[in-house]
């Protein structure tokens, strides 16, 4: 439960409110002005209609300083407040670098359990909302191995293949959950306890979306694009030809990931959407040890993740100097050239290779074929 937000949190959350989730509407008004705040001033109304806002957000904002709007704008703070643990917006350190380079990465990420968690290694594992019984049990086995292998499984907390790629992560503790509704709600209801299980077990579920919003259709596979952005790779583990998982490994291409896809039987109707993507170009794999190998991640962290839980069935935490933690922010796991660094840090040349170094000395970074990487989760 959050106790307070930033000003500039407040900005995003008016702005976002103000907008309804429209991200176009969103980012014209943030690349116009130099401040939400500014953005955000009674006599901006004839600037927001010349940037061509949709006049239903321009009505909200005529109306935004009437008594039962700012009750509906206070009433949606007090859920924020009790539903999230956490809210990171896309100009904060901790906000999730594998999302920064989209330029409809979501404005804001309301969460519940573990921030640090989105910054660590991930796989998503999607599939059919009703897979047969082999395509059930492999997703969970593959889910099963990679989490045992460092990766946090991401997935979308859905009935079928989602259900059972987060029980099986659970096993490690490693597995993160991205909503197509508020945090106030949980959906299916019925994945409540599944969802409980996420948080206590040190992971994280998060949403873009504000308290209220339901589960409505085009909401997934919006919600899609922040499984495929967080994650290494996406695994199709079973699909028919009309699944909305192959939504998710359509964007998962488009941003340049990796789509892998478990193949079977040809006459099976809920492997068609699998084969189809395999014809288009998906990775066919039959084991998971495949997707570490396709992905050439290095293999050092790996075994320095493989060690006992700590107490309370709590992962322990990053330790990382305060001085190397906005270098340590910009690493990712596929690694990243020196002028990249330079260029998303602002260090110069002496103090990047200096603070570099001492990444590596720590365990944290690793260089491999002329770029940096993270290569574990720290002590």
């Amino acid at each position: 439960m959050l106790n307070s937000f930033s000003s500039v949190q407040l900005d995003y959350i008016r702005l976002w409110f103000l907008v309804q989730h429209s991200l176009s509407s969103f980012r014209k008004i943030q690349s116009h002005y130099a401040s939400l705040a500014e953005a955000l001033q009674p006599n901006q109304l004839p600037v927001w209609q010349s940037l061509g806002i949709h006049k239903n957000h321009l009505q909200r904002v005529q109306d935004s300083n009437t008594e039962v709007e700012q009750r509906k704008f206070q009433h949606c703070l007090k859920q924020i407040e009790q539903s999230s643990d956490f809210i990171l917006i896309d100009i904060d350190a901790a906000y999730p670098p594998q999302l920064l380079p989209y330029t409809d990465r979501p404005p804001i990420l309301f969460g519940q359990g573990s921030p640090d968690t989105l910054l660590q290694p991930q796989v998503a594992i999607v599939g059919s909302r009703k897979p047969s019984p082999h395509g059930r049990q492999v997703a969970y086995d593959f889910a099963f191995y990679l989490s045992e292998q460092g990766f946090y499984i991401n997935s979308g907390l859905a009935q079928g293949i989602d259900e059972a790629a987060h029980q099986a992560a659970l096993k490690h503790q490693r597995t993160i959950a991205v909503m197509g509704t508020g945090l106030d709600q949980t959906y299916p209801s019925q994945h409540q306890a599944l969802r409980q299980d996420i948080l206590s077990n040190g992971g994280a579920v998060i949403s873009e979306f504000l308290p209220n919003t339901p589960p409505l259709q085009h909401h997934f596979p919006r919600r899609n694009r922040i499984v495929s952005g967080l994650s290494l790779g996406v695994i199709v583990a079973e699909a028919t030809l009309k699944s909305g998982s192959l939504i998710t490994a359509k964007i998962a291409a488009e941003q340049g990931k990796a789509v892998f896809a478990i193949p079977g039987h040809i006459y099976g109707d809920f492997h068609q959407g699998c084969h189809q993507l395999i014809r288009e170009g998906a990775i066919l794999i039959d084991h998971p040890l495949q997707v570490i190998e396709d992905l050439a991640l290095p293999t050092q962290w790996q075994s320095a993740t493989k060690k006992p839980a700590a107490p309370e069935n709590m992962q322990e935490p990053i330790g990382i100097p305060e001085h190397l933690q906005a270098l340590y922010q910009q690493l990712d796991w596929a690694g990243q050239t020196l002028d990249q660094l330079a260029l998303l840090t602002q260090l110069d040349a002496a103090a990047l290779t200096s603070q570099l170094m001492e990444l590596e000395l720590l365990g944290l970074a690793m260089q491999q074929a002329g770029c940096y990487l993270r290569c574990r989760s720290g002590k």
